[in-house]
């Protein structure tokens, strides 16, 4: 598609990139080309002046031609400054040294680029002040993460021992990670377990895929309900035994039963009206509590938007 032909690190960056095929849209070329740069970041650059072709200014559309000279000017991001925000959070459980949240759909965990304020870090910072002292200040406490779009149960630290504490067992693998996600299709057998190594998508860097060379990802499974109606859908319970991004979800949809409702690894054209999102609930979270070594289950029951949806299915079997 392209090489490298320079790059320049330190306030800022600069690359330029020699195009070898022709043809594409020069902001997906931009996207494809350049590492971590999604699509309608490479579109704003363009829009701002920041990408060159041949040394002038082209538009989003301009069709990238054999031996173009394209040069992306990336400037740093705004440095962010997280602010307590008085969000009001579900708290599961709370102790001395951790505090457990059944999240909302819609909530992003930590403060990034285009998501800088109503994270749950935001909210967990006004909970708990004394996390503004932790060690990582963008992600205070996060040892592990949730999508956006994806509800249910997440631990954060109070304190950096309790913060190693968990991160050892999220490392050792022996933390319990339950979801019930809906599927496309009916799933056969009623149990079993995916085995296959999960990547980033080279195509598209914002997403990930099962491929040769990635890192090793086992998800195991149970059917706890078949849906006939609405041309067929299986609930299930998944745990997780790696911890890799979008696992569950790029698992299920490798083997041509995408979760319901997801519009990046599954289907496009969604059937169930109800469904305005993927379906996809960390119901159960089995841990270790930093300070006394104690072993804890805790469960988080099925949102009430999800639960229209199984009550829409039900209605279609029942017709």
């Amino acid at each position: 598609m392209a090489s490298v032909v320079f790059l320049r690190t330190g306030v800022e960056q600069t690359i330029e990139l020699r195009a070898s095929e022709g043809g594409q849209r020069l902001d997906k070329y931009v996207a494809q080309t350049v590492p971590d740069l999604s699509r309608s970041r490479a579109r704003k650059l363009i829009e701002e002046g920041l990408v060159k072709v041949n040394g002038g200014l082209a538009k989003p559309s301009y069709r990238v031609e054999v031996g173009d000279l394209v040069v992306v000017h990336i400037p740093l991001p705004e440095p962010m400054e997280v602010r307590p925000e008085a969000i009001p959070l579900n708290i599961v459980y709370e102790d001395e040294g951790i505090i457990v949240v059944n999240k909302p759909a819609g909530m992003v965990v930590h403060p990034a680029y285009g998501h800088r304020t109503g994270t749950l870090v935001n909210a967990v910072l006004a909970h708990c002040p004394e996390l503004a002292r932790a060690e990582d200040a963008l992600r205070p406490g996060i040892v592990h993460r949730l999508d956006k779009d994806t509800s249910g149960l997440i631990i954060v630290a109070k304190n950096d021992l309790a913060c190693r504490h968990l991160q050892r067992q999220f490392k050792r693998r022996e933390v319990k990670k339950v979801y019930l996600a809906l599927l496309e299709g009916s799933l056969e057998p009623a149990r079993g377990v995916i085995e296959a190594p999960i990547g980033r998508d080279k195509k598209r860097r914002k997403r990930m895929a099962v491929m040769r060379g990635g890192r090793e990802a086992r998800t195991e499974y149970q059917v706890v309900e078949y849906f006939h109606g609405g041309g067929g859908y299986t609930l299930v319970e998944a745990e997780p035994r790696t911890g890799r991004t979008h696992q569950v979800r790029i698992h299920f949809a490798s083997i041509g039963h995408p979760l319901a409702g997801d519009l990046v690894y599954g289907f496009r054209k969604q059937r169930l009206s109800s469904l305005q999102r993927q379906f996809l609930h960390a119901r159960t979270l089995g841990f270790r509590l930093p300070g006394s070594d104690e072993y804890i289950e805790l469960m988080a029951e099925l949102p009430d938007d999800l639960r229209v949806v199984l009550e829409e299915l039900k209605r279609l079997v029942a017709r």
